[in-house]
């Protein structure tokens, strides 16, 4: 028998987060080495609670989870409440969720340091989150690329479109610079799933339905805590009146299924990538050296064209 994949996993834990560690946990190929929270989709208190809140869902509570950083590296701090609900979970409490006692007590940049130091070229490190934790991580150990076997990254844009702002994707707009250090000073090989990718690979809501509505227990929680995201997803505000979206896009998902199995990516674009700091319109964006113009930096591996049905099995298993 082959051995697992040791997964960590960094999580600004919404609604696409849940989804995404659902399908890790429902990978048998897969073992999770713990789960480091962030701040992102909402505050870093309601992160850990929805990691936790999860894990029991899927009765996988011995999972390590961590508390991280709860600002950006510049102390600012987004959220998606509008999109996830201010819990972060869609708003439907869960009056016998696990509490915060359940954290463990490190703080989550250490705890990755030391995980990936005591298994040095195993594991594979997931970051669906701002990048802030990864950052943390290579400052303190500046060895810490050189001990991954992979990276993988949803974050970023390919071609200056945006979710947060005119050209930014949330995850690399909410730390800029913890974006740029990591795409400038990691090593191992790196893989990202940008926004444009997700929106291109999105499934129909007729998928959508058909996944949330399996008669299962993970299912039912997924169709409660996507009730709200879902109705704000079928609804795209674009100045021009109200359309509905035409298919659903579970983002952190995609990067997460690349590293259950690598065949799920079916193309890639190989080219340096970095972060813009300065513009006044496109801070955060990611930009592609496709000229090679930036001897210096490091090639990431862009994702480009996704295998559906292996994608959407991976879904499918998620709520089984």
């Amino acid at each position: 028998m082959a051995s697992k994949k040791l997964l960590l996993l960094d999580v600004d834990c919404g609604v696409d987060d849940a989804q995404a560690i659902m399908m890790a946990l429902a990978a048998p190929n897969v073992q999770i080495m713990g789960i480091t929270c962030t701040h992102g989709n909402t505050t870093i208190d309601n992160v850990c609670r929805n990691v936790l809140r999860v894990l029991k869902v899927c009765q996988r509570t011995e999972i390590p989870v961590f508390r991280g950083a709860c600002s950006s590296l510049l102390g600012q701090s987004l959220n998606a409440s509008d999109y996830h609900g201010k819990d972060g979970l869609g708003d439907v409490p869960d009056p016998n969720a696990p509490g915060l006692e359940h954290l463990q007590s490190e703080h989550a940049v250490n705890a990755m340091i030391q995980i990936v130091t005591e298994h040095t070229g195993q594991i594979s490190l997931v970051a669906v989150g701002p990048l802030t934790n990864v950052a943390l991580a290579i400052k303190m150990d500046p060895t810490f690329s050189t001990k991954l076997k992979h990276l993988y990254i949803m974050g970023g844009n390919m071609e200056g479109r945006g979710n947060i702002s005119v050209c930014g994707e949330f995850n690399f707009v909410s730390d800029p610079e913890a974006a740029s250090i990591v795409l400038d000073q990691f090593v191992c090989p790196t893989y990202i799933a940008t926004w444009e990718y997700t929106l291109r690979h999105s499934l129909p809501w007729e998928f959508f339905h058909k996944w949330i509505d399996q008669d299962t227990k993970k299912a039912c929680f997924m169709k409660k805590i996507t009730g709200h995201s879902g109705e704000r997803a079928k609804i795209k505000q674009d100045g021009k009146g109200v359309h509905p979206q035409a298919e659903f896009v579970s983002c952190d998902s995609f990067a997460m299924a690349a590293a259950i199995d690598e065949s799920v990516i079916t193309e890639y674009m190989q080219c340096r990538v970095s972060v813009e700091l300065q513009g006044t319109l496109t801070r955060g964006m990611m930009v592609l050296d496709t000229l090679n113009r930036q001897k210096n930096q490091n090639r990431a591996f862009v994702m480009v064209k996704c295998d559906l049905e292996k994608f959407k099995q991976l879904m499918m298993s998620a709520l089984k």
